[in-house]
């Protein structure tokens, strides 16, 4: 299939943030002698709205994909209806990534691809005779400002009824005042058709309480998500009404913490007025309805400025909450109502960050950090069907690594996110996707195509040791408990060294999934390398302690191995010990709260651990819900202002742990079969019961324990191409004595012995 490469757009003119230029339509008519199946192929750089005699037909929000155009341009493709006699094909464009304004620190106001938002698109059909007629984008389709004054999909969206050209997208609408589109630069990225789920409406919420609040009303949704509110009003001509979007209150008020960056006061003090804002003003109608179209916003609160008590009704605004329309695989729920709420919190937080790609917050950034994505992978995996979307932002993580074999922090990114680069714990990501893919759903077109990046990266890791070896540049244990984001306890050489041997040793194995012998022995060589000089130079044998002497990196040396297993008990009694030093809570960054729950819970610690995620006092999961938090945040600090986003993903591996522990699902065992599954629930003192689902490739796997009359019942399903074991928690048997079983589906009694 040809995809079309004419570009064309409005005018050069770029939208600034105090020089608006309005979403230009398109359109263009053209007839046929028959009614007729069409195919239309679409491109745009930016955001584009797709319609055709009038009617809506794009897949989602933010069509088609945002990527950098010099690395890939997405393609959309549908099939329409066109009917005998004239037709209209009408394009509405949006600035996307492709026209990011000032007040960025990520430099994408300096983008080289950046520019006003440009399109291609074909349409192809057959007339009563077979001949095949196509039109493609070019100086005859014609354009004309839209009602959007101004775009930005971190800043928001204005619009004026007033200036509403009524069916634009018609075909016997007046375009006698619309100009000719002019020819635009072709991007040159390589060109691929989207196959990443779109971005769709999921749900509607209305508003818990209205308040009011600084000339305004403050509406309350309850929920802190990401989408865009569908504003109905019964409005006089002129009237303007602004939404503000926010995540948090102050003191009773609504605050624009935590929002944005800014390089300075000055551009805070000139942005403010724009930031997370849209706009509508009224044309007068009987009943006005208004949704935006190129923005979204993280938020649980929205002020409404502009409208009068009358006005300020429940219908007046409706949550449209957003997410790519990635399905739901699995899940978890028990008796304890704090860990219910977790669960729920972190599938929100995953939703609201998920863009077509993982992102680190709906509210501020929007960005596709890698390590963020890494951190979550395997509970994303449990939880939702994401790999699609993952391979699809794959593709742009390979396409953004450089020369070197170096990734930026962010995906996509244009300069930003290189410099000295971001280190391991974030470049991970480039192999962490593809092996949990792999570990799970048993794919390896992931590996197959990544593996000249794997061998790329673990060759620049070679080229960032120091004079002992280790690596020591980047970012560590970020966002650490109680202390600012970069200031963590556990040592950068020690965090970076870790998660490079952890990098090669994760490729040598993809390798060996899809036979490539020699690589898998040199990425082996390369972590063995890594491993020898960890424990040499930050490993104490004598105490069995890792450098630093903190729970993070106690933790990491026991998960990734770097204790032999002869030394992991007394290395895990040394972690119990920097445990009970800090009161039986956690004191971690992002790196250590990833694997300090598993470490705990395999050496027969999952109550301590389990209490460590829920119990109710600082800092643990369980505090921040005792503070309002229906979504994850981004630090765990005594200091609320602290805080710098509400929505973050990063820290939502608990619900890993909620199902491989608490629930028992543990999903290739070994590592080296997806039809391969071990139950092995740990009842968790306090629990009445637990339960969870998980939708493998081979069938539903579920798990259901409850406590009744001194006795645990246990329920398994299982598929029948499925195999395992059931396995029980040291102290418990099965009624027969036994300790093990074949999995199967079935009930089973279990007691203590």
């Amino acid at each position: 299939m040809r995809l079309p490469d004419r570009f064309i757009w409005a005018s050069a003119e770029r939208n600034e943030l105090d020089s608006h230029v309005p979403a230009p339509y398109f359109r263009k008519t053209f007839d046929s002698d028959c009614a007729a199946k069409a195919h239309v192929v679409i491109t745009a750089c930016g955001f584009y709205k797709l319609y055709v005699n009038g009617r809506h037909l794009t897949k989602g929000a933010l069509a088609p994909y945002i990527s950098n155009p010099t690395h890939l341009v997405y393609y959309d493709e549908y099939d329409i209806d066109i009917v005998s006699g004239k037709n209209a094909v009408g394009v509405w464009l949006g600035n996307g990534f492709q026209n990011n304004p000032g007040g960025h620190i990520w430099d994408f106001d300096k983008s080289i691809f950046r520019s006003a938002p440009l399109f291609a698109m074909s349409i192809t059909w057959k007339d009563g005779d077979g001949n095949e007629h196509i039109i493609e984008s070019d100086e005859s389709f014609l354009t004309h400002p839209s009602p959007i004054t101004f775009d930005d999909y971190r800043f928001g969206e204005h619009y004026d009824a007033r200036l509403e050209c009524d069916g634009w997208n018609t075909p016997d609408s007046d375009d006698s005042d619309w100009k000719n589109a002019l020819i635009a630069p072709v991007p040159t990225g390589e060109k691929r058709v989207c196959e990443s789920e779109p971005i769709v409406a999921v749900r509607e919420i209305k508003p818990v309480s209205i308040t009011p609040e600084d000339g305004g009303f403050r509406y309350d949704f309850g929920e802190n998500c990401a989408g865009v509110c569908r504003l109905s009003v019964k409005g006089t001509k002129g009237q303007q009404i602004d939404m503000i979007h926010v995540e948090r209150l102050v003191n009773d008020k609504i605050s624009f913490e935590g929002l944005w960056f800014y390089r300075n006061e000055e551009q805070w003090q000139h942005d403010i007025s724009m930031i997370h804002r849209d706009i509508y003003i009224c044309k007068g109608d009987e009943r006005e309805e208004y949704t935006p179209s190129f923005t979204y916003h993280g938020f649980r609160y929205v002020l409404v400025k502009g409208i009068t008590e009358e006005q300020a009704t429940e219908d007046l605004l409706t949550y449209v909450v957003m997410n790519s329309d990635i399905k739901e695989r699995g899940d978890f729920s028990c008796s304890d109502p704090i860990a219910n709420t977790l669960q729920e919190m972190t599938r929100r937080s995953d939703l609201a960050n998920f863009y077509y790609f993982p992102t680190d917050c709906p509210q501020r950034e929007k960005n596709g950090w890698t390590a963020d994505a890494a951190l979550s992978a395997e509970q994303m995996l449990l939880n939702f069907e994401p790999e699609v979307s993952y391979r699809e932002w794959l593709r742009n993580i390979r396409k953004a690594q450089n020369d070197e074999g170096m990734i930026p922090g962010i995906v996509p990114t244009d300069t930003w996110g290189y410099g000295k680069g971001f280190g391991p714990a974030w470049d991970c990501i480039l192999v962490c996707l593809p092996y949990y893919v792999y570990i799970y759903r048993g794919e390896t077109d992931m590996i197959k195509d990544s593996a000249n990046a794997f061998l790329s990266y673990i060759h620049f890791l070679t080229t960032k040791t120091n004079e002992e070896g280790l690596i020591r540049y980047g970012l560590g244990d970020w966002c650490p408990v109680g202390r600012d984001a970069g200031d963590a306890v556990a040592p950068l050489e020690f965090t970076c060294t870790v998660m490079a041997m952890d990098v090669a040793r994760k490729a040598a194995f993809l390798f060996d999934v899809v036979g490539m012998a020699p690589e898998r022995d040199y990425a082996n060589a390369v972590a063995d390398s890594f491993r020898n000089v960890i424990r040499e130079k930050l490993i104490d044998s004598g105490t069995m302690t890792a450098i630093g002497n903190c729970q993070t990196t106690q933790a990491m040396a026991i998960y990734y191995d770097v204790f032999e297993n002869g030394e992991k008990p007394a290395a895990t009694e040394r972690l119990l010990e920097l445990v009970k030093q800090k009161n039986n809570t956690f004191d971690t960054g992002v790196l250590g709260g990833r694997v300090l729950f598993h470490v705990l819970a395999r050496s027969g610690y999952a109550d301590l651990a389990y209490r460590m995620i829920t119990g109710p006092d600082y800092p643990s999961y369980g505090n921040i819900i005792m503070h309002g938090a229906t979504s994850l945040w981004e630090q765990f600090d005594s200091d609320l202002s602290r805080v710098s986003s509400m929505n973050h993903h990063f820290w939502g591996d608990i619900s890993s742990f909620f199902f491989q522990y608490v629930a028992g699902i543990r999903m290739n065992p070994v590592l080296h079969d997806v039809n391969n599954v071990n139950i092995a629930p740990m009842f968790i003192s306090g629990l009445e019961y637990a339960q969870g689902f998980h939708e493998a490739p081979a069938g539903k796997v579920s798990c259901k324990w409850k406590r009744e009359d001194g006795k645990i019942i246990l329920e398994t399903e299982v598929p029948e191409a499925m195999y395992g074991r059931i396995i029980l928690p040291s102290g418990y048997v099965f009624k027969d004595g036994m300790t093990m079983k074949t999995l199967k589906t079935g009930k089973y009694i279990v007691v203590k012995q």
